[in-house]
């Protein structure tokens, strides 16, 4: 393993906090697959070719839209961070829970999107919220350093409130979570919790990165839940939606196509990088009885431009039906 740097654990510490979480098995598995697998860029994953880690498209695309004068207007366009509102209704909600809020961010990039990341700062000061979930791809690079990434997210972490809760995405190491969780941002490694009010409860349930590493496991995450009982998953990719809906999650929260990041016209994405029917790939969607959400992120992802798709938070208000 290489050293450790700033923001992050020693390597003793690291293995010892991920061994106390993950056990001992799987500890190893996701670090060894990192070590294995971070920067490819044919197979692995559920995608077979990864653009974000071929370095070389980074200057195609800046120089293609530089001859198109195109690339100063996609510069502003991932600035202009916008909130959206979506309203959850279901019957299964607790009386109790009628009216909760969620604060959803996804895909900071934190080293790579300053400007978005001060635009999200101002947006921040004047909502109102009960819990904050953050979904995934803290980081602009999918390897290499990460100390910049923290810097990044500690700057927008100074700004929320309430519980804050997050999974890691395929740009996403897990020697972040010390680090993420130091600054009280807990992450949920194929976990869930209980939030509760009164004597009625909710459950929030999160999956490791299930695009790249594929070290998700649902079944883990949402076994504690009683059966018949509210609940949210948290899964960077929503490409484990038809998982999500059939293991009885009411909502699912998902970020990682970036809605497409570059646009036609009408939103229509170029690619999602994905393996998702486009109506999943931004913005609220339903499949089998389970309402769902894609972020199309705050950061940018290669480049830092945007066409005819403008980065978001969103509130989320759960309604009882």
């Amino acid at each position: 393993m290489e050293s450790p740097e700033i923001g992050s654990a020693t390597t003793q510490d690291l293995m010892g906090f991920l061994e106390e979480r993950l056990g001992r098995l799987h500890a190893r598995q996701r670090l060894g697959i990192e070590r294995a697998h971070e920067a490819q860029i044919f197979g692995q994953g559920l995608n077979f070719f990864h653009i974000e880690n071929w370095y070389s498209s980074r200057a195609v695309i800046r120089s293609l839209l530089r001859v198109a004068g195109l690339y100063g207007r996609g510069q502003r366009n991932a600035r202009d961070v916008r909130l959206r509102h979506n309203l959850v209704s279901c019957e299964r909600l607790p009386s109790a829970f009628d009216g909760f809020t969620i604060l959803h961010i996804s895909d900071m990039h934190a080293d790579k999107s300053q400007n978005a990341m001060q635009r999200v700062t101002k947006l921040l000061n004047a909502l109102t919220y009960d819990i904050c979930v953050i979904t995934g791809d803290f980081r602009g690079e999918t390897h290499g350093p990460f100390a910049e990434s923290i810097a990044g997210v500690e700057s927008v972490r100074a700004h929320l409130r309430g519980p804050i809760f997050a999974v890691l995405g395929n740009h996403d190491t897990i020697r972040m979570v010390p680090a993420l969780e130091t600054m009280g941002i807990r992450v949920l490694l194929n976990e869930c919790v209980a939030i509760k009010r009164g004597e009625t409860q909710i459950h929030l349930a999160g999956v490791d990165d299930a695009h790249f590493f594929r070290v998700d496991n649902i079944e883990k995450a949402g076994d504690p839940i009683p059966e018949g009982e509210f609940a949210v998953l948290l899964s960077h990719t929503p490409e484990i939606y038809r998982q999500a809906a059939h293991a009885g999650f009411d909502l699912m929260l998902s970020g990682h196509t970036h809605g497409g990041q570059i646009c036609l016209p009408g939103g229509i994405p170029i690619t999602l990088d994905s393996h998702l029917p486009r109506r999943f790939g931004a913005g609220p969607w339903n499949y089998h009885g389970m309402a769902g959400y894609t972020s199309v992120g705050v950061g940018t992802s290669i480049v830092a431009v945007r066409f005819n798709c403008l980065p978001e938070i969103t509130l989320h208000r759960l309604i009882r039906a």
